[in-house]
């Protein structure tokens, strides 16, 4: 069974993603006042770690190439569960296997890497021997329901916060497996049109990435400085709409 997902994030009240540019805090506010609620609604889920796409991690993970062998073809393509040591993980959606890792955490958050078949045999390697666990979700790395089933299924997670950006935000939505959204709303406005916001899934004209979804409220709730919190499950629509 597939962990459940809980989208959460921090927009500007435009629902744009880059903090830099939102309006400052009002007189009095603090100016942490973001960072320091969302992290802290974060926290209050008691999840078993978090959800980033390839950029993000790749921020976080600063290493270099594995220079070593390339390793027996025998089990590497098998998913590696590496010793987590009770550790929160950080689950990258990373198809092409483009991040490298200098250890096997960021920030402490041991690393789960999910990745297409058709990343190359040395780079598995080296992902085992610097003890970081990985799945291989389809051929291009993108069969997100394949990947959140071995997560539940081979690593026992039981609940994920998902933290992407718009794209891999919207790639979640398409594949209809997020159960749960969780925004905090920051009093401060970006403006600007074409920033990203909290779901931009890439697809074709007309096409409906939430179709087959409806939100039920669960909580709102006013906190310092004028931010609120909304949580909203995610569930099937009622039959015929």
């Amino acid at each position: 069974m597939r962990p459940k997902i809980i989208c959460h994030m921090v927009s500007s009240i435009d629902g744009r993603l880059l903090p830099d540019r939102w309006t400052p805090t009002a007189r009095g506010v603090a100016s942490d006042l973001a960072s320091r609620l969302y992290e802290k609604a974060a926290a209050g889920f008691r999840a078993d770690g978090w959800i980033v796409g390839r950029k993000t991690i790749a921020e976080m993970a600063d290493g270099r190439p594995w220079r070593g062998p390339a390793g027996s073809a025998k089990g590497l393509r098998d998913t590696f569960v590496a010793p987590r040591q009770g550790r929160d993980v950080a689950v990258a959606i990373d198809p092409k296997g483009k991040v490298h890792y200098r250890k096997d955490n960021v920030g402490g958050d041991h690393v789960v890497a999910v990745l297409g078949e058709q990343v190359a045999g040395r780079y598995l390697a080296g992902l085992r021997e610097r003890g970081i666990s990985y799945l291989l979700a389809g051929r291009d790395g993108r069969d997100l329901k394949r990947a959140m089933d071995i997560l539940g299924s081979d690593f026992q997670l039981k609940t994920l916060l998902l933290e992407g950006g718009g794209g891999i935000n919207g790639s979640f939505l398409k594949a209809g497996l997020i159960d749960e959204i969780s925004v905090l709303v920051y009093p401060g406005i970006d403006g600007l049109s074409g920033v990203p916001s909290i779901f931009e899934y890439a697809g074709r004209p007309g096409e409906k990435p939430a179709k087959g979804r409806a939100l039920r409220h669960l909580a709102t709730r006013t906190l310092e400085g004028g931010a609120v919190w909304l949580r909203y499950a995610v569930e099937p629509p009622p039959r015929g709409r």
